[in-house]
């Protein structure tokens, strides 16, 4: 935490501030553009990680049309293939000055530091049934400590409610804990973690893993994606393969079509939501996903042998043992790109199953005491997004970030946190297009603001957001992520009500049982 060097120091006062500039800041602000917010962009540019942790292969995954904001969508949105990151932050970019919300970020802007100035004893539970106060009270709630261009003095800015942006990827690298004298340190090759390889242009990458023994960690979509980079660097006889050492596998689709129907129908649609569990369901609704489970164990089944049929999983003693529907729920699904398994049947990628894994001086050795050579280790092994809030803000509220067991930050409607009061947080809920959920919930976040409605109290938020813990917790064994993908359309019906909308959006009883939900469907309807 950076040092504050005034007791009392000099501030600029705004009514609402937002931290960072990504998918989730941008939408923020422009929701929140009739109260003018200031938001500060540690880096040169707006984008996030899509600008910052993005390989040079990094394409999205998903369609143009599922993965725009409601009012302004793609200007080719019917193309089927898949945006490359440059287009993601050209449509971003576009976006942000179309609405003119570049006017209101401050760039190479870091915030070092949150301090709470309201009233003592707003995060306690009890008394006035836990009621929240005033988003907006005309008065500040929050000081912020904001680094410029590297500068060593601190502004300091004041605000009646801040919103946080930063997200749970990039910045913080997550980094595995190794025996001791068995870390980095004896290694006498190169390691480094995957944002470091994000920050690397094409020609220092293919120069780091051309003709290198190079071992990739991890197996998810990043892990995934740097294989493939690395197999097209070391093409030719010259070329050495890479290896993906795996520890947890997921299951991966190579397309959004599982014989010859789209996926959307299994999973996006509300007559395919009636199939799974959603918090507060009555008790015939939760008779009726008894009865129906049968039905939609089949369907993760159907799922999983068109991708045996069509992915040589079993070849590569790659199939997962869990079902499909359990890393849907908890949004692992990754699209596998088309030449991953072209590159593996070359040789150009390897595979380890290895639980436990630690360097010595060649390279890495495994828990079945097989020892590999390698050159270069990239670990692939996520980010720590709750340590970056921890470094920012204060006691006691970085004390509340993460709720155990599972480690989630509690949020109402995937943007409030209960007991941390005048702050709003975008960005940290998962489902299937991240970027139509932050701008729901920013539209939603800009009607509380405005005091178009109000939140419950305190203790009936909680207990909202502990029923959705608890529907995660028994769908799906990775349920220490908060991802909303098997009840996305209720969570959407329950903010619209809240907003005073009409939650059944199509035009069409048919449409609005068998046609997937999107950002159209949330376009200038009240």
């Amino acid at each position: 935490m950076a040092e504050n060097h005034y007791e009392n120091p000099p501030l600029t006062i705004s009514r609402i501030g937002i931290i960072g500039a990504g998918v989730s800041g941008i939408a923020a602000a422009k929701q929140l553009y009739h109260h003018n917010p200031v938001v500060f962009e540690a880096s040169d540019s707006i984008g996030g990680v899509w600008r910052t942790c993005a390989y040079n292969s990094t394409k999205l995954q998903s369609a143009r049309k599922d993965y725009e904001f409601s009012d302004f969508p793609w200007p080719n949105r019917d193309d089927p293939s898949f945006p490359t990151h440059v287009e993601v932050v050209d449509y971003l970019e576009s976006y942000a000055k179309h609405f003119d919300v570049l006017k209101f970020v401050k760039f190479n802007s870091k915030v070092m530091e949150l301090r709470f100035v309201g009233q003592q004893g707003t995060t306690q539970l009890g008394g006035n049934g836990g009621a929240y106060g005033s988003p907006l009270p005309g008065h500040p709630v929050w000081q912020i400590a904001v680094q410029t261009n590297g500068s060593q003095n601190l502004q300091w800015y004041a605000f009646e409610f801040v919103v946080v942006c930063i997200g749970k990827y990039g910045d913080i690298p997550k980094i595995p804990s190794f025996p001791h004298s068995k870390g980095p340190e004896i290694f006498q090759g190169e390691v480094l973690h995957s944002i470091d390889y994000c920050k690397l242009d094409k020609d220092a990458a293919s120069q780091l893993l051309k003709g290198k023994k190079v071992a990739v960690i991890g197996y998810k979509k990043s892990a995934i994606d740097l294989a493939v980079e690395c197999a097209e660097a070391n093409q030719g006889p010259e070329g050495q393969p890479c290896t993906m050492v795996v520890r947890t596998l997921h299951w991966t689709v190579p397309h959004y079509s599982v014989w010859g129907l789209p996926f959307f129908l299994f999973y996006s649609t509300r007559a395919s939501q009636l199939l799974h569990e959603k918090p507060n369901q009555s008790f015939l609704r939760t008779m009726l996903c008894y009865l129906l489970s049968p039905l939609r164990r089949g369907v993760s089944k159907f799922i999983e042998s068109y991708l045996l049929w069509k992915l040589p999983l079993l070849k590569y003693s790659l199939k997962p043992d869990h079902p499909f529907e359990e890393d849907y729920a908890s949004c692992q699904m990754a699209i596998m790109p088309e030449n991953f398994f072209t590159e593996a049947d070359k040789g150009n990628i390897v595979f380890k199953r290895s639980s436990n894994w630690w360097f010595w001086k060649e390279g890495i050795e495994f828990d079945d005491n097989t020892k590999m050579k390698a050159d270069v280790v990239i670990l692939a092994t996520g980010y720590d997004g709750k340590k970056k809030l921890k470094t920012i803000l204060p006691d006691p509220f970085r004390s509340l970030i993460e709720y155990h067991p599972s480690g989630i930050m509690p949020l109402y409607r995937g943007t409030i946190h209960p007991l941390i009061p005048n702050m709003a947080f975008v960005g940290y809920i998962e489902s299937v297009a991240n970027l139509h959920t932050s701008e729901l919930r920013s539209m939603w976040l800009a009607r509380y603001v405005d005091e178009k409605f109000k939140l419950p109290s305190a203790e009936n938020m909680l207990e909202q957001i502990y029923k959705e813990m608890e529907v995660s917790r028994r769908i799906t064994r990775f349920y220490k992520r908060h991802c909303i993908s098997t009840f996305s359309i209720n969570h959407g019906d329950e903010i619209c009500e809240e907003m005073g909308w009409n939650s059944w959006r199509k035009r069409s009883w048919f449409a609005e049982a068998f046609s997937p939900y999107g950002s159209q469907d949330y376009r200038l309807k009240n």
